[in-house]
């Protein structure tokens, strides 16, 4: 008995990271999340704002010392945004953008790690 309850405690606990996984890639702040396997990145996308948070495992990843650009393909058009970084895990740009409906490509340097192209399907 003690055997079977000892199996079923350790399969419980293999199964752990998996179910932590798929929290990773649930948004947070009611954008879009793309995993580029070392950390997640939610795209915001507002008419008047695009921002960018940045997280390792659900936990905030700094982003200070990193860059982020993102391009924008819309209505046959091509936007490209330079995305500074704007506080503890996030990188935002400010203007006037038609994001709805468009496909973005973000890429994202963080300091210490390679850059990473992240793709995005905007509703």
């Amino acid at each position: 008995m003690k055997t079977l309850a000892a199996l079923a405690v350790a399969a419980l606990l293999a199964a752990a990271p998996t179910f932590a996984h798929n929290d990773h890639t649930k948004p947070r702040h009611g954008g879009a999340v793309a995993d580029a396997v070392d950390f997640q990145a939610e795209l915001v996308a507002q008419p008047d704002r695009l921002t960018l948070y940045i997280r390792e495992h659900g936990n905030p990843l700094a982003t200070a010392g990193g860059t982020a650009k993102l391009t924008l393909l819309a209505a046959g058009k091509k936007t490209e945004v330079a995305l500074p970084p704007a506080g503890d895990n996030r990188f935002e740009a400010q203007g006037s953008f038609a994001a709805k409906g468009a496909k973005a490509i973000a890429t994202v340097q963080l300091p210490g790690k390679p850059a990473k192209t992240l793709r995005y399907a905007l509703d």
